[in-house]
């Protein structure tokens, strides 16, 4: 039963299916149309197109617009200590792997204008420190994490808000989250302050992290040595204040050359010649 004051169905934990992908017989060059899921995906088209420019938008607006459509976005729980000692437990959903070689994480992290160097705590702990670590959030504990987003002063403790317990770390000095099954110790790679090309003004820092240890549970792990999503239960962000996780996947394999390379050349032979069809886009504003 759900909550009569929400009109929400109860959640339940979420059960993984692994299933085909949408086409299962998939060919080289095949049009998005001739699937029934396709064609109706294509027929969304009728209602035309809103298009805006970023200059005529408020930043406001833009940042709505973008987490909503950018999206699921992983999820970067990040530890951090300050020079004097101060701890902080924070969240943020501008973040992904650069790189496996060297393992690089980044974090985008926005300039509010006022705090120490006009910096959001994680930044300017970082910047300081040179130290950090990223653990990975799955559903039983979405909302513990979510705690650690309230816009509080430096002087609240977020780890004993959010009721997660601090693990030690082995390279760095900020503590990873012993609840996150995959949680990552980071070393300041590379920082970069963002800047607005019209107005000057800095409105965020771009993180790079180099992982020094990854720590994983190992009942996370399947035979192949990696995680498992079905066990993992990670969650992304949404548009909104939503979150959204991982109901059913699909694997689909990756064309390699040594065994697709003739069909793709014979399908380049066929369509050669022809002109690559550019659809027109007829032009709407924003409201």
């Amino acid at each position: 039963m759900g909550s009569a004051s929400t009109g929400l169905e109860a959640f339940t934990l979420p059960e993984f299916k692994l299933t085909e992908p949408p086409n299962p017989n998939f060919k080289i060059g095949q049009k998005v149309e001739t699937t029934e899921e396709g064609k109706a995906w294509l027929e969304g088209e009728k209602a035309g197109w809103t298009q805006l420019k970023p200059d005529d938008v408020e930043s406001w607006q833009l940042y709505k617009l973008m987490i909503s459509g950018i999206t699921p976005r992983p999820v970067a729980f990040v530890s951090s200590i300050s020079d004097t000692g101060d701890e902080n437990l924070a969240l943020f959903s501008w973040f992904n792997m650069v790189t496996h070689s060297p393992p690089l994480v980044s974090i985008a992290v926005s300039s509010p204008g006022v705090g120490k160097d006009g910096l959001k705590d994680t930044a300017y702990n970082i910047r300081a420190t040179k130290q950090f670590t990223v653990s990975i959030i799955s559903e039983p504990w979405v909302q513990n994490a979510n705690v650690c987003s309230v816009d509080a002063p430096s002087d609240v403790n977020e780890w004993l808000i959010s009721g997660l317990t601090k693990a030690p770390s082995i390279h760095v000095k900020p503590a990873r989250v012993k609840e996150s099954a995959f949680s990552m110790e980071c070393e300041l790679f590379q920082d970069t302050d963002i800047f607005h090309p019209a107005t000057g003004e800095r409105t965020s820092t771009l993180i790079l992290g180099l992982v020094k240890y990854f720590h994983i549970r190992t009942d996370m792990l399947n035979e192949r040595g990696t995680v498992d999503p079905a066990k993992f239960m990670p969650v992304g962000r949404m548009g909104d204040i939503m979150y959204g996780s991982l109901r059913g996947g699909y694997r689909i394999s990756r064309p390699v050359w040594k065994v697709d390379g003739e069909t793709i050349r014979e399908f380049i032979k066929t369509a050669e010649g022809s002109e690559v069809e550019v659809a027109a886009i007829p032009k709407e504003t924003i409201q």
